[in-house]
């Protein structure tokens, strides 16, 4: 089998590595891709937003499968310009695709079906949002841009004047560009949050394991939002029923109403939830796989990753049960002096090879690039060090002794990740 991974992230190369393993793949192509997964892969100089570039080499290499990791490719409509030439795809179309593309869309699909999610309003005027705020009541409030913002979109205001530099930044300054010309103003809810990823063809839904991230920059959830610091799987303090409750109330309802409103959705079903005194509520909606959750899922994931994505594709995802390992996986994000703002690229980084040395760790590019021999930083999240132990435990001291063997000049990362989530797995 001949795939395409689209995108260049960490988790484009946690999905290439898991592919590279099936044993049914031929080979791998990754377009842009990055260092690492360079090592892996055929790289293709075609950028994940270029779709006419993407279908046309597809084409000419006579692609059995492409696996596309980002949204904006999505959202632009890459599916359907595959799909419309007949090759197969896995991910979903750009109507499916609104359901990350356009927040409002997602609030009132939930709405309508009766998919618990917090109250909310949409804005495309400053004056009617600030009004809502009173409404609301008493802060936390949560301000968020419609469109796409690259995980960055999302403000928790802990206060009314927070809130209001949050709803000026998008409808007066325009920090966001189109994707904040609308925005959703909610309700905080109160709870753990849990990434909650399945697989869908449309039908069927599969659930995969749960993860959960850290999205603030700094330890103790301080700082600003950024696209994701961290990540471990599985929650220990999710038991059975409440596992079966998001399967059902939440993804298995989502596959259905989209169904319902005339949405064949293939591809990865991603629901942001918070787990309330009250049960699960949607927080958001993805398309696509999360980042960094996927660099601790497929590395728990004992299936043949190429086979499922191609049953997905092909409708017959009712065949697949998918077989997960029992240890843990804790992932911790190396990142550039500045981000999520703006950082210096070009730096050089050391200690990869001393990584290699480490039983169960494996480091999944993201900001990355190779130049004369030397792998240097290349965007703002740069590095996952992902590491599988017997529990989170042993999973996270191992993680956090591959990242101090990294180094490059101004290297950040969280010390916090998995801490006190920590407990054998069951």
């Amino acid at each position: 089998m001949k795939i395409l991974v689209v995108g260049g992230g960490g988790r484009e190369h946690a999905l290439a590595w898991g592919l590279s393993r099936s044993g049914t793949v031929d080979r791998l192509f990754a377009a842009p891709g990055n260092a690492g997964i360079a090592e892996i892969a055929t790289l293709v100089p075609v950028s994940a937003g270029d779709v006419d570039g993407l279908v046309d080499f597809a084409q000419q290499e006579a692609i059995d499968l492409t696996v596309v990791g980002p949204e904006a490719p999505l959202v632009a409509g890459l599916a359907d310009e595959m799909q419309a030439r007949g090759m197969a795809v896995f991910g979903p179309t750009r109507d499916a695709a609104r359901l990350e593309g356009s927040k409002a869309w997602a609030r009132e699909l939930c709405e309508r079906h009766g998919i618990p999610s917090p109250r909310s309003r949409t804005f495309t005027r400053i004056e009617p949002a600030l009004a809502y705020l009173e409404e609301l009541g008493d802060p936390p409030f949560v301000v968020k841009a419609d469109g796409l913002a690259a995980g960055k979109g999302v403000t928790v205001a802990e206060d009314r004047d927070t809130a209001a530099r949050a709803l000026e930044d998008c409808l007066v300054h325009g920090l966001f560009g189109e994707a904040g010309q609308s925005v959703l103003v909610e309700e905080f809810v109160e709870g753990k949050e849990v990434s909650a990823m399945a697989l869908t063809d449309g039908r069927t839904v599969v659930p995969l394991a749960l993860a959960q991230d850290y999205k603030r920059a700094e330890d103790g959830d301080r700082g600003p939002n950024t696209g994701g610091m961290g990540a471990y799987s599985p929650l220990g303090f999710v038991d059975d029923d409440a596992e079966s409750k998001i399967a059902a109330e939440i993804l298995g309802a989502t596959a259905r109403a989209l169904a319902d409103e005339g949405v064949r959705y293939v591809g990865v079903l991603y629901a942001g939830l918070m787990l309330t005194a009250g049960g699960p509520t949607v927080l958001e909606f993805n398309c696509r796989l999360g980042d960094p959750e996927t660099q601790v899922v497929i590395p728990r994931l004992r299936s043949n990753l190429a086979e499922v994505l191609l049953a997905c594709v092909e409708g017959r995802l009712a065949e697949q049960e998918l077989q997960w390992a029992p240890e843990a996986c804790v992932g911790v994000v190396a990142a550039s002096a500045g981000y999520p703002g703006r950082v210096q690229s070009g730096k050089n980084i050391a200690g990869l090879e001393s990584v290699r040395e480490l039983d169960g760790v494996e480091v999944f590019h993201a900001g990355t690039a190779a130049r004369d021999g030397r792998v240097l930083t290349a965007g703002g999240r740069v590095l996952t060090v992902a590491a599988v132990g017997s529990d989170l435990d042993a999973a996270r001291e191992r993680a956090y002794e591959a990242c101090a063997r990294i180094e490059f000049d101004g290297m950040t990362y969280r010390r916090d990740i998995a801490a006190g989530a920590a407990r054998t797995v069951r």
